[in-house]
Order: C-alpha cells, then structure tokens, then sequence
C-alpha cells in the first residue's frame, strides 16, 4: 500500500503547478521527453490546447517548480524549445498524445493531429492526414519510399 500512496502523490505532484515546454517541431518534444525522463523527471508528453500550440502540436508538461533545472537540462544538451509556460488548466485537461480509434476494418492511430490509417487485416494505409508540422509529408515519403 506504501507503494501505492507514493505512486499517486508523486503523479498528482505534476498538476499541482504546472507548465508547458512548447517545441518547433516534433523531433524536439521526442528527444527532450528521452532525456528528461532518463534524468528522472516527472513529465507528461502531451498536445497542447490549440491556443498555445506555437510549432508543432507536442509539448511537456511539467511542474513549473522544476522548470530551472528542466531548462538548464535542455540547454545542456542542446535541445531547443521555444519557451517554458506557465498552465492555468489542470494537465487532466490536456490532450493524451496517442489515440487509437476503430473503422470496421480500418484502424486510426492519431498522434496529436497526425493521422495513420490502415487495414487492420493486411496493414495497408488507407491514409494519411495531419496538422500543421511538415511530419505528414515527411512520413508519407518515408512510407511510400519504402514499399
């Protein structure tokens, strides 16, 4: 039970004061998550209400008392982010990153507003849809290219 208790005061300690690092692009958020998790932060990956999305439409939540240190962190390892916000919304309210929605045969998997579509029976993408990074394009060609 101890266990327990310390699992849930520590995932609760995120909401307590909350901010965003906001990035320009996916890339980003993806490298600055590895190395802030393996330094035993406590950070959410998440899609950020549209009106704070500044580049792409990943960010990490963080506990805002530890924003000295995150940034000191990313600047260390030269990750750049555009700037460390405070939230005003508890982080319940943010998007979850990865969503997985059925189609009768089809199989959606949406990744902040990027969106993967394909045949559940023979792995075929049916589509490819998404916001405003250059990711969409990107994976097309990189799935196209390689069949």
């Amino acid at each position: 039970m101890g266990f327990l208790n310390s699992f849930k005061r520590r995932k609760n300690k995120l909401s307590e004061q909350s901010g965003l690092v906001l990035f320009m692009d996916v890339q980003k958020a993806l490298k600055a998550e590895k190395i802030l998790k393996n330094a035993g932060y406590e950070i959410k990956l998440v899609a950020p209400p549209p009106e704070l999305r500044e580049g792409c439409d990943l960010a990490i939540a963080i506990n805002l008392v530890e924003k000295p240190s995150i940034e000191r962190r990313l600047d260390e390892k030269k990750v750049k982010y555009i700037e460390v916000i405070p939230l005003k919304i508890d982080t319940s309210n943010l998007l979850e990153v990865v969503k997985i929605k059925y189609f009768g045969n089809n199989i959606m998997v949406k990744a902040g507003n990027m969106k993967l579509t394909f045949n559940k029976n023979n792995g075929i993408i049916v589509n490819i849809s998404g916001g405003g990074c250059p990711d969409i394009p990107y994976l097309y060609s990189k799935l196209i290219s390689s069949c």
